[in-house]
């Protein structure tokens, strides 16, 4: 079998299986195990797969940038949106992460919400202006573009500073996956997810379908740190039905 076909071979089974266990693959094909690491080597880095111990994971396309993602699956985005606008309770605090589905449940939340909601997007922050009861408190730093949120030390400070303790933090991640767990593409935007996570009794997780059972390069938290998982996903998908923590499916 020719490299190409080979890769071709690769993404099919990305496709249907979800995942690839290099030595697997290679004892059914009779090649050895390092020919099928190449292959995943080069579809890596062509931004084809997410390379993880023992073979690879479909890669999320969640992570394109900030503007590209604002039309990738938006009435499913939305839908999940306005299932995790439901977990936010009256005179509640809640950490509202960014990105585009993060958005989408600022727009969600009543305009009549009595809350506090605390952020690291200035779009987020700026999409609750028009609601009056909602106090806002947008944490600085600096500005990372690909996602429009505050992410480095200054950022981390500014989190700590606050002395937080939230009653629900809504987590956006590029990949969710029962053995990967949490992802997202940017270590600094990792660590200050974590970061936000420690300051919240519960995380809810934002997952779109598209960002189940892919990975991206970074581990935000494990599945079994977060309260349960907002999604769009069939009850029935596989990935979902193995996740291990609650689903809260969007209607």
């Amino acid at each position: 079998m020719l490299a190409a076909q080979r890769r071709d071979l690769l993404l099919e089974r990305l496709r249907t299986d979800g995942r690839i266990i290099a030595k697997d693959l290679a004892a059914e094909l009779g090649i050895s195990e390092d020919s099928i690491r190449r292959d995943l080597r080069d579809l890596a880095a062509a931004g084809l797969c997410q390379r993880v111990y023992g073979g690879a994971l479909p890669v999320s396309p969640a992570i394109a940038d900030y503007a590209a993602r604002r039309d990738v699956q938006m009435s499913g985005k939305q839908r999940v949106a306005a299932a995790a606008a439901a977990l936010v309770e009256p005179d509640s605090t809640a950490i509202l992460d960014g990105g585009t589905t993060a958005l989408a449940v600022a727009h969600a939340l009543p305009l009549d919400l009595r809350a506090t909601v605390v952020t690291h997007s200035p779009t987020v922050a700026s999409a609750l202006a028009d609601h009056r009861d909602v106090e806002v408190y947008l944490i600085g730093g600096r500005l990372f573009k690909h996602s429009m949120v505050t992410c480095g030390a200054a950022a981390m400070e500014a989190v700590r500073g606050l002395r937080l303790h939230a009653d629900l933090f809504l987590l956006g991640v590029t990949g969710v996956h029962p053995e990967a767990g949490l992802t997202t593409g940017d270590a600094d935007e990792a660590a200050m997810k974590r970061a936000l996570a420690h300051q919240a009794a519960d995380t809810y997780v934002l997952a779109s379908s598209e960002k189940i059972g892919t990975a991206s390069r970074f581990t935000v938290l494990p599945l079994s740190e977060v309260a349960g998982v907002v999604t769009d996903a069939n009850a029935d998908n596989p990935t979902v039905r193995a996740l291990e923590v609650p689903v809260v499916h969007a209607p």
